[in-house]
């Protein structure tokens, strides 16, 4: 995704946020050779007790550097931004553009009914901007 968004805007990505259900140590390790600072949540451990924030033993310095920036106040408040930013489109989407349970099958009409959503999304948000312009 992040290489899209470089070939779309012709700009490096310097920070990203991503969901928890995202976290992935090879990405992590990949971000960090590209200069890419993550923001996404540390795992809950599977024992009690022990601080998710401290790097483990096993992990690359890559790893450890995450685990230690998310456990500060700052990146707390930065992962926040995703909330208020795609959460709203996520549920828009879901609640009032089809996004939903689809009723249709096959690839092509699925980003069919995603490419309309979006549009939709777009046309409601943005159309007035392009009008008073």
């Amino acid at each position: 995704m992040r290489d899209q968004i470089e070939a779309r805007t012709n700009r490096a990505v310097a920070e990203q946020l991503m969901d928890g259900d995202f976290v992935r140590l090879e990405g992590i390790e990949r971000a960090a050779a590209e200069g890419v600072t993550l923001y996404m949540p540390v795992p809950k451990p599977r024992k009690a007790g022990v601080d998710r924030y401290a790097p483990k033993p096993r992990d690359s310095a890559a790893v450890g550097e995450w685990r230690q920036r998310m456990g500060t106040e700052a990146a707390k408040q930065v992962y926040k931004q995703r909330s208020s930013t795609i959460e709203t489109i996520n549920g828009e989407l879901k609640s009032f553009r089809g996004l939903g349970p689809l009723l249709v099958r096959g690839l092509r009409k699925v980003q069919c009914v995603a490419l309309w959503s979006a549009l939709g999304y777009n046309i409601v948000h943005f159309g007035p901007l392009l009008l008073d312009g």
